[in-house]
């Protein structure tokens, strides 16, 4: 289970002065960390394999978030959720670009930007496994069948939880050992743990007004 808040923001704060630490004591005087996602950095810390698995699946777990939204003109949203898909789409679009980059510079494979399960292994056996909170084809067919306020209210339930299945991802990063020490992997998954938590918390009030009515 993903851990409360305020323990989450501990843990951040505790991972970032152990990181900071760490690049203090080895980084040369001259050398300037950038904690963008896409760039490289002379003295940060080695990226690692739980790294690149974070990073391959939240693209995918963006791409089904980004066919979710871009649903909203053509399935009659209303005009809140409409405005809400707008920001899910502009932002999870530049985060997939950033993401990519991320891998490239790091010489990793750049998956498609598709939703669906990815391709990992475990114990030597390659499986495919479908990243936390993820519709299943189930639940993207019921929404594409929903049309108006039902589309709205099975938006609203289903990108919660989509949403809280991101924040999941975080949090199992966060208790890899050795995870999460490059710069701008520690960033940008806090970055999505804090936008990602204020947007359900956005959701979860438009989802109350909707079922009154």
């Amino acid at each position: 289970m993903p851990m409360n808040r305020p323990a989450f923001r501990f843990s951040f704060a505790l991972l970032g002065a152990i990181a900071l630490a760490g690049i203090v004591a080895r980084a040369p005087a001259q050398v300037k960390s950038n904690p963008e996602l896409g760039t490289t950095t002379a003295g940060r810390y080695p990226f690692t394999a739980a790294d690149v698995h974070f990073i391959t699946g939240m693209i995918s777990h963006h791409a089904q978030a980004l066919v979710m939204a871009r649903w909203a003109p053509t399935h009659d949203a209303g005009s809140s959720v409409r405005v809400l898909c707008e920001r899910i789409i502009n932002a999870q679009t530049d985060e997939i670009a950033l993401m990519s980059r991320w891998l490239t510079v790091r010489n990793q494979p750049v998956p498609e930007a598709k939703p669906g399960p990815i391709k990992m292994v475990m114990n030597g056996v390659e499986m495919d496994m479908l990243m936390p909170g993820m519709l299943s084809d189930d639940q993207m067919m019921q929404l594409d069948a929903a049309k108006g306020i039902e589309f709205d209210r099975r938006f609203l339930r289903f990108m919660i939880q989509h949403h809280q299945g991101a924040m999941t991802m975080v949090n199992d990063l966060f208790a890899t050992e050795g995870a999460g020490q490059d710069e701008a992997i520690f960033k940008f998954a806090s970055d999505v743990y804090a936008d990602q938590g204020t947007e359900i918390d956005r959701m979860q009030k438009m989802l109350i007004l909707l079922l009154g009515k």
